[in-house]
């Protein structure tokens, strides 16, 4: 063994190749991009490692691989199992041979997701086991076990890590060496592997007799822990753990009861932890999950103990709990006065605003800003997707109308198409997100005759989750050289008659082929092409001449964060500058230009 400082993430990852995994498949979302790629950096041996064009496409080549008895793991965050639930539905009825883990990083808060949805509840829908870390350490040895129960119950399992466990750092101990499990190959059965209405019945009877065995496996299982004694009790998992665990230390005469394993609830463990109490707190991120649990395990067996949690307003509905949160909810359920419990209950100074914004030479912003100049004073609509770009809503630029998920911009645009079909309507999506959901959406557009504009942003990267390759980018997850999947053939081969391919930062000839785009019928695309900005080192920085009239429509216009105004005259930051241009583009007397190093 070896000691390494490891992330959350890392942990999960080196866990699941000290399990023996033998293929790997995800799709990147922040919190859990890491994983996947810590598996590439640190693998040996025979092991797949990709990066699938979605998360469906990700599960369902995990569970052929887990059907011939190899161990799989399939990488995304919570609203990637939404795209993957299809399969995943499915998949719990079908059930599997290898163990196969499902990571799915939920996001409290949220940080960086459109929604806080709890993967605990998707568990309860599916009718699969779900573990919950409440450390780096705990998911390092945890994503282990999380396998071995996998290959006993022959089912999938969920692995829900959250941001806070994903992204916390610590030093673990760790296998010199891993290989890949050994396994004997795909029998054919299609009495088990084929899912007909009749199977599905049988083995949906199967799962409902199974889970109650589970959930009394769980009851002996060793993370599910109870420390302390008396009549108040503290149900926590997570995260939340580590900060409850904190604040307790010092009042050994509360019971701390940790849920590593909330679905199947581990109800002879929890019935256990309720002897002789009288009160009961539950402190979860989320979803009521636990709460639910308990007060159902209550109720079942007539306890006559008090509840407290989110559905009695005792604890907060949303977002992520905090160590002082904790320590505040917990202070307050034990009567003990906030200053004895070492809690600062004073007013704290508020953060700096830095609200997110397109980077300092992004050509995301050249696009959207040739969009708004084409469409001026005109009916349009502006449809955007998941990802950089939905910066584009930001002020000055203001050219996102809706978000909704990944993909549904392009077939949002054709609504606003038929109930306007007077306006313009325009689809945005990244390079990347047209491989992942996109595609689709076109279609539909082609084959029922809308008419609309999608406007693909081609960077030539996965941004906004840490530039992982995708199918254009002619790299593979591995680092290989592969072919690249031409965007516009694609288009083509779609039936999209008018395609044009501009770089973004030659304003005037964008704002042309926008104009032109919006003059004719039926579908049209224009791909925005130019690289990420941190893909290159820029080759010049732009300067401010004396031309300057302090018009203040470069900052106006654009939103660039390297023009600002410093003692009341604009200026350029040579820190933030790239030299994209687009400033110079706008100015009216061409005071922008030349550079800074000359």
């Amino acid at each position: 063994m070896k000691k390494d400082y490891l992330m959350g993430n890392g942990a999960i990852a080196l866990g699941a190749l000290a399990a023996g995994i033998n293929l790997v498949s995800g799709y990147p979302g922040t919190p859990s991009s890491e994983i996947l790629e810590t598996v590439s950096k640190y693998k040996q041996g025979d092991v797949h490692v990709e990066w699938s064009v979605n998360e469906k496409a990700a599960l369902e080549l995990a569970a052929s691989a887990s059907y011939a008895g190899a161990r799989t793991l399939v990488t995304m965050k919570q609203v990637g199992l939404n795209v993957a639930s299809d399969p995943l539905m499915s998949l719990a009825y079908v059930g599997v041979k290898g163990g196969m883990v499902i990571v799915s990083a939920d996001d409290p808060g949220p940080i960086s997701s459109q929604t806080e949805q709890d993967t605990r509840m998707f568990a309860s829908f599916c009718r699969i086991p779900v573990f919950d870390p409440s450390s780096p350490e705990e998911a390092f040895s945890m994503i282990q076990d999380a396998f071995d129960y996998s290959e006993k119950y022959k089912t999938p399992v969920l692995f829900r890590p959250t941001t806070r466990v994903c992204h916390a750092y610590a030093s673990i101990d760790i296998p010199e060496t891993t290989m890949p499990k050994l396994y004997d190959g795909f029998v054919k059965d299609s009495k088990r592997w084929v899912i007909f209405p009749k199977l599905s019945f049988m083995n949906h009877a199967m799962i409902e007799k199974r889970n109650p065995l589970i959930g009394d496996d769980f009851s002996t299982y060793s993370k599910n822990i109870v420390t302390g004694s008396g009549k108040k009790a503290v149900f926590t998992g997570g995260i939340s753990y580590a900060y409850a665990k904190e604040y307790l230390q010092d009042y050994p005469e509360v019971k701390l009861c940790k849920i590593s394993t909330p679905y199947p609830f581990p109800e002879k463990f929890v019935l256990s932890c309720l002897e002789g109490v009288d009160e009961v707190i539950c402190l979860e991120e989320l979803s009521p999950f636990i709460e639910a649990e308990v007060t159902k395990l209550i109720g079942k067996h007539r306890l006559n103990i008090k509840v407290y949690g989110k559905e009695s307003g005792y604890v907060k509905t949303s977002g992520e709990n905090s160590a002082d949160y904790v320590a505040k909810v917990l202070s307050d359920f034990l009567k003990i006065p906030s200053q004895e419990a070492g809690i600062y209950l004073g007013d704290m100074p508020d953060l700096p605003v830095r609200p997110p914004v397109l980077c300092a030479g992004c050509p995301h912003r050249a696009s959207f800003y040739a969009v708004k100049k084409a469409m001026e004073g005109k009916n349009a609509y502006f449809c955007g997707d998941i990802g950089c770009y939905t910066l584009g809503n930001a002020m000055p630029l203001d050219m996102v109308d809706t978000c909704l998920c990944m993909g549904a911009g392009i077939t949002m645009a054709q609504g606003f198409h038929w109930v306007d079909k007077e306006g313009t309507c325009f689809a945005f999506v990244g390079d990347s997100t047209f491989f992942a959901s996109g595609m689709t959406g076109i279609v539909n557009a082609v084959y029922n005759e809308a008419d609309m504009i999608l406007c693909v942003l081609d960077n030539s990267t996965t941004a906004m989750t840490g530039h992982q390759p995708h199918p254009g980018t002619g790299k593979n997850m591995m680092g290989d050289i592969v072919d690249k999947i031409s965007i516009e053939h694609i288009l083509e081969g779609m039936g999209v008659k008018k395609i044009v391919t501009v770089n973004p930062l030659d304003l005037n000839k964008s704002v042309e082929v926008i104009k032109d785009c919006a003059s004719l019928p039926g579908v049209k695309a224009i791909i925005f092409k130019s690289p990420c900005i941190a893909l290159f080192k820029p080759e010049k920085k732009l300067c401010i001449s004396d031309k300057c009239i302090q018009c203040k429509k470069c900052i106006r216009k654009i939103g660039c964060p390297a023009i600002s105004t410093v003692k009341g005259k604009v200026t350029i930051n040579e820190d933030l500058c790239t030299g994209c241009g687009l400033c110079s583009q706008v100015c009216p007397v061409n005071a922008i230009g030349g550079d800074l190093d000359e």
